[in-house]
């Protein structure tokens, strides 16, 4: 390709990126950018904002010019220009205002012990973190809504305070609600008994940033369901940020008020993973310099490695050695620890089928079970076989050269090179990270159909 149409070849590479980051990240990073120009081996792009640049910069800018070499066969570089503020776009939106009296304007308090700064980040929920992050420092424009999914105690709530209490620190005079999804019902039942629904509607439609904890709580109730429809659209409207969290994916809700899910998607969606034990123990560390309690490291590693459920298990199991080592005044042991905890100890599941993961992954990339077990080497072969390989030697208890006789008699050496060369783009890759948790869930959910 000597002389590459710039929008094109943006195009295939975004494709080719996309296979190996997932939707979401590509989505959110690479789907707003645009094409300006090609001069003298640079491509010119066009991004929302700086953010925009330095994060494509850090995180992917290696991997295009691999890419455009590839394509077009000349070493192509980057250059960034960078449009208006988003918010500038946009339509005007009103100013952020004095806030009324707490008796005109009742907000419910943000805990400020949740922040950013307390929230441990981890594998399973960097996507996530990184995103709220950015909601915080630039809400109502790229990132809005932000619906936030994943099981009970892994950290929501959490975020949705950690953004509420950034956004009240950079813009002290925001109107930032946090409630919860039982509380919108309940408040607007209410209203509705004591003819306030006006009064209602002023607090929950003038806010700049809406906090909403736990919306599958909402989905079903007819008429309150159909109220956070009206609000959600003044709020969106209005370009004002809507946080949402909920324990399952917009596409796994049945509301009554179809449109909802629409809406849901059309911002970003991220979701939290239970944590690994690398993060386990991080948090582990931060709860017991947090309560000022010594627990030692083996401790710890076992606390760790045995409860496995949530953050909030996590939590509570340490707080109970806390209350222990306080009664009986003695150093802890993991005896003790073994002991206090044996109720909410877990087994360690057992290895998902090789099978299992050859089929997940050749689904999510379209290719053939086949073709992982063939010769091909082109790129979008290569990949997912390397991926699966490293998936077999982190969820199977298979030897490398088990996982090579799987993959079509290959010798070890080279399933040794895919999962280090997997392993090192994980460990540099938190939007690949997402795609290789996802991946997990869906094979060990396929494992024990």
């Amino acid at each position: 390709m000597n002389n590459p149409n710039p929008k094109e070849l943006w195009s295939q590479a975004v494709t080719l990126l996309r296979q190996e980051i997932g939707d979401e990240p590509a989505d959110l990073w690479l789907k707003p950018v645009e094409v300006l120009r090609f001069e003298n081996q640079v491509l010119q792009l066009k991004v929302p904002n700086k953010f925009f640049s330095s994060w494509i910069r850090e995180h992917y800018q290696k991997r295009l010019s691999t890419i455009f070499k590839d394509l077009s066969g000349h070493d192509i570089n980057l250059d960034y220009e960078v449009s208006k503020d988003l918010r500038t776009v946009l339509a005007p939106a009103d100013p952020i205002a004095e806030p009324g009296s707490q008796s005109d304007f009742p907000l419910s308090e943000l805990n400020p012990r949740y922040t950013f700064n307390s929230f441990v980040v981890g594998d399973s929920n960097r996507f996530a973190h990184a995103t709220a992050e950015a909601v915080s420092k630039s809400p109502g424009t790229q990132y809005n809504p932000y619906f936030i999914y994943g099981d009970v105690g892994l950290g929501k709530t959490h975020l949705l305070h950690g953004i509420g209490n950034s956004m009240r620190k950079e813009h002290p005079r925001a109107r930032v609600l946090y409630t919860t999804a039982e509380h919108f019902v309940n408040e607007f039942i209410n209203s509705i008994h004591q003819n306030k629904t006006e009064e209602f509607r002023a607090k929950y439609r003038n806010l700049d940033c809406l906090l909403i904890d736990d919306i599958q709580f909402l989905i079903a109730r007819d008429r309150s369901e159909q109220e956070f429809f009206h609000t959600f659209n003044s709020l969106f409207n209005a370009h004002k940020q809507v946080v949402i969290s909920s324990d399952r994916s917009p596409k796994d809700m049945s509301p009554t008020e179809q449109r909802l899910i629409s809406r849901f998607e059309w911002g970003v969606v991220a979701d939290i993973k239970p944590p690994d034990l690398e993060t386990r123990i991080a948090i582990l560390r931060k709860k017991a310099e947090t309560e000022g309690f010594y627990v030692p490291d083996d401790v710890i590693v076992f606390v760790a490695s045995s409860v496995k459920t949530n953050i909030r298990a996590l939590e509570g199991s340490l707080i109970r050695l806390k209350a222990f080592s306080s009664m009986t005044g003695s150093p802890l042991t993991v005896d003790d620890a073994r002991e206090i905890l044996k109720d909410s100890i877990t087994s360690e599941s057992s290895p998902v089928r090789l099978e299992t993961i050859q089929q997940v992954v050749a689904y999510k990339y379209s290719v053939d079970v086949k073709d992982l077990k063939g010769q091909t080497r082109t790129a979008s072969v290569a990949m997912p076989r390397q991926l699966a390989m490293y998936l077999a030697c982190v969820m199977t208890d298979l030897s490398l050269k088990e996982i090579g006789r799987a993959f079509g008699g290959r010798d070890h050496t080279t399933v040794l090179h895919a999962r280090e060369k997997v392993k090192r783009r994980v460990e540099s890759d938190p939007f690949f990270v997402e795609l290789v948790n996802k991946l997990q869930a869906d094979i060990q959910s396929v494992d024990k159909q």
